[in-house]
């Protein structure tokens, strides 16, 4: 098999920082594959991410020790039971996909069927910061989807000034596990009164079961919490959607089925992305027809993109011509 691997780390400033409840970021610091095989070349990107234990020389490591497997001829398929699903397994798995389709002298959209694929209507991303701040960045961006970045303190305040700021506008809040239970169940009212369509991973992972009985007036949909199909049977008890991302489950690959069996069990799906650049965001249109909620807005908060990245026209977000 006449192929090559190749492995580097990227890092790409950001416009301004972006805060969670657990850290701020002032770059997109990613890992790109790159395969060639004969005369294609298939790229994929990935973000390791600390929360799960990820690291960039980690990750770069995992790739590097399959590389005789890769450069011997590895499926998409083998790959699965190769590498567990991350980071790592996904920047390899979306650089096959591409692989795949050049090899068939398709465009990526080509190869699910469509001859393109369709622009979508991403959430934009308010990241953690000051009441005044956050009615600030959501008064700028107007209608449409906005996802409000959350930690335990100003829950209120933020959520009241946002919904000032933006009346028409429909409003997720992620609290990326900040919140305690009892947290939850005192900012409810609030979040109710101000119309949110949806909490994201309110709690920490491991409190899981304490969403069990609880009947939520708003949609509760879990992120740190799913990563793959595996135990998603309990997480359809506990949660009302499930947010994919292709750097948890481990690619397209995995991503494709875990949206399958989430909808067959009655969940919302909801996609989702790091702070990164196109590349890593050019899989998921596949993923994206029917979904009913879309937060692929990583690379928005980048300094300057890739060339043939994602074109966002202020509502919508155009696929990237990247992977064509």
């Amino acid at each position: 098999m006449n192929r090559a691997l190749k492995v580097q780390s990227e890092s790409w400033p950001l416009r301004t920082v972006f805060n969670i409840s657990r850290g701020a970021k002032r770059a997109a610091d990613v890992i790109v594959v790159e395969i060639t095989d004969g005369d294609v070349i298939g790229r994929g990107e990935c973000v390791p991410y600390p929360r799960y234990g990820e690291s960039q020389m980690q990750v770069i490591d995992d790739i590097r020790a399959i590389s005789h497997e890769i450069e011997s001829g590895l499926t998409r398929q083998d790959l699965q039971s190769l590498m567990p699903a991350g980071a790592a397994r996904n920047a390899v798995d979306c650089a096959l996909w591409q692989v795949e389709a050049r090899k068939q002298n398709l465009s990526f959209s080509e190869l699910f069927g469509l001859r393109k694929f369709d622009p979508v209507r991403t959430a934009q991303t308010i990241s953690l910061d000051s009441p005044d701040n956050m009615a600030r960045a959501a008064r700028k961006i107007g209608a449409g989807l906005l996802k409000l970045k959350l930690g335990q303190d100003d829950v209120f305040e933020s959520v009241r000034a946002v919904r000032d700021a933006a009346p028409q506008a429909k409003i997720i809040i992620d609290a990326n596990e900040a919140w305690s239970m009892s947290q939850l169940l005192e900012v409810m009212p609030c979040l109710v009164e101000a119309k949110i369509e949806l909490i994201e991973q309110p709690l920490p992972q491991d409190d899981d079961d304490e969403l069990g009985d609880y009947k939520s007036p708003i949609p509760i949909c879990a992120d740190e919490s799913c990563h793959s199909t595996e135990n998603l049977d309990t997480l359809a008890k506990r949660y009302d959607a499930i947010n994919i991302k292709l750097d948890k489950t481990g690619g397209l690959t995995e991503a494709l089925k875990l949206r399958s069996s989430s909808e067959s069990l009655g969940l919302d799906v909801m996609l989702g992305c790091m702070i990164c650049t196109s590349l890593s965001i050019a899989p998921i249109f596949a993923l994206t027809h029917g979904v009913k909620y879309i937060d692929i807005d990583g690379p928005l908060w980048l300094e300057a993109d890739r060339s043939g990245g994602c074109v966002f026209d202020g509502i919508r977000m155009h696929p990237p011509s990247l992977m064509t």
